[in-house]
């Protein structure tokens, strides 16, 4: 099912969610890049989670770099101390006599976003000029994240090094899996042809269904939910659930969860921070120097030439991409809505892959559940240090007639705390910096 020519997608008046609310702090500030526009997000103790534009009206300086006052509960901008209460009105101004100022000049207030919750993500309407539509508008919120329905999940957010378009090419491809995810997600060993077949494509929603060992339900709401629907047996059902973000040429963000409606027990028994060292963060460093290239290379393509000219995709398992770019192309004129100033200061030389599997920048910083994890780690490096040095120094000032039970003891401590330590620092706290993915070696 096709639908005609429409006008073009807008952007900007969509839903976007930027990240779980467990990860959004509620005691600074937190700035987000969403569709080349920088907002800053803040708690407010009286009406919850603000968005503003992230540009004091004084003098252009971030807000994100500001500090909520823990006496008004207002956002403070750190250049010169003007105060926005959670409407973005002024309410201070700490070099003019008269506070608040003249509420009636709008020039004094910061550009306000509407902003809601929903499914434990935080969601944000990124254009301050069409806002009296945003309640009109529902959240793209999947049916698999109901947990009345008996389903459970974790969810996750990463930046990425490649733009949006490339994040939805990949996502809607599930033939990769075995080769690009192999050990992880899939087996290079097992893969076999992929058919995929188009049920629906409209301005607003592609359906697809995918036959193989899992067939699945998929569905693209654009611009931004993209998910996989599969069932295991009668009764058992797991998902995919992606939000494909657009924030800068040559950069994205994912928020993705998890759903499933089995395994509740070791759902709850899993912390979300080794989910996502032990498997979901390698899924994406797997993807990551692949589509940074992939992207650079069809950027540099000869004047003239298409994606479907430069790309050769003669299988059913091609389907879906080739309805994505083709959607993309009929509805967004196969670009996204970034400014002359924007595109001109990407830079289209590929990045070291230290920059690109940068988990450290990318995630951890992001995640609430991570940062604290890598806390812990550090502080227990710390006591196992201590413990050691501790140990050393008893065997030390250990009398001579001191008995062998008290020795062993203390040489086991130090031991084992050196070990323990060994293997924080160079095995597990890496995994929350970087840790390089060569294909190869898989």
């Amino acid at each position: 099912m096709n639908a005609p020519e429409s006008a073009q997608f807008d952007f900007f008046q969509q839903w976007y969610p930027i990240a779980p609310i467990e990860d959004v702090p509620d005691r600074q500030p937190y700035r987000v890049t969403l569709v080349g526009r920088p907002i800053v997000v803040w708690k407010s103790p009286e009406q919850g989670f603000v968005a503003f534009l992230d540009i004091c009206p004084h003098r252009l300086a971030p807000l994100s770099e500001g500090r909520i006052d823990e006496k008004t509960g207002n956002l403070m901008c750190s250049y010169h101390g003007w105060q926005f209460d959670a409407k973005g009105k002024c309410q201070r101004i700490p070099q003019s006599d008269r506070n608040p100022p003249n509420e009636k000049n709008s020039q004094f207030c910061a550009t306000v976003l509407p902003v809601q919750e929903g499914q434990g993500l935080l969601w944000i309407w990124p254009d301050e000029p069409s806002s009296h539509l945003a309640s009109d508008r529902p959240l793209p919120l999947s049916p698999q994240c109901d947990r009345e329905g008996g389903f459970v999940w974790k969810s996750m957010v990463r930046d990425l090094e490649y733009d949006w378009s490339t994040l939805v090419e990949n996502l809607v491809d599930p033939s990769h899996v075995p080769f690009a995810h192999h050990g992880i997600q899939g087996n290079r060993d097992r893969a076999t042809p992929l058919a995929i077949e188009i049920l629906i494509s409209t301005p607003d929603l592609i359906e697809a269904k995918s036959e193989g060992r899992l067939p699945s339900q998929i569905t693209f709401e654009p611009p931004c939910r993209l998910e996989y629907a599969l069932k295991l047996g009668e009764n058992r059902q797991l998902g995919l659930v992606t939000y494909c973000i657009p924030r800068q040429p040559g950069q994205s963000r994912i928020v993705a969860q998890f759903p499933r409606n089995f395994a509740k027990r070791l759902h709850r028994l899993t912390p979300r921070w080794f989910n996502h060292i032990r498997e979901r963060n390698a899924v994406l460093d797997s993807d990551m120097v692949l589509l940074h290239y992939q992207e650079r290379y069809l950027h540099s393509r000869h004047a003239g030439q298409t994606w479907s000219s430069a790309y050769v995709m003669p299988t059913r398992a091609d389907r879906l991409v080739i309805e994505f770019r083709r959607w993309f192309d009929r509805y967004c004129e196969g670009k996204l809505p970034w400014t002359l100033e924007q595109i001109q200061a990407f830079d289209p030389r590929p990045r070291p892959r230290e920059v690109l599997l940068d988990r450290y920048t990318q995630h951890t910083q992001l995640c609430q559940s991570c940062r604290g994890a890598l806390k812990a780690i550090q502080y227990l490096e710390i006591i196992l240090i201590i413990a050691a040095i501790g140990s050393i120094l008893g065997l030390v000032a250990l009398p001579n007639v001191a008995g062998l039970f008290w020795r062993l003891s203390l040489i086991f401590v130090c031991i084992s705390s050196l070990g323990g330590w060994s293997w924080l620092h160079y095995r597990l706290k890496p995994r929350f910096y970087f840790k390089d993915y060569i294909h190869s070696e898989h």
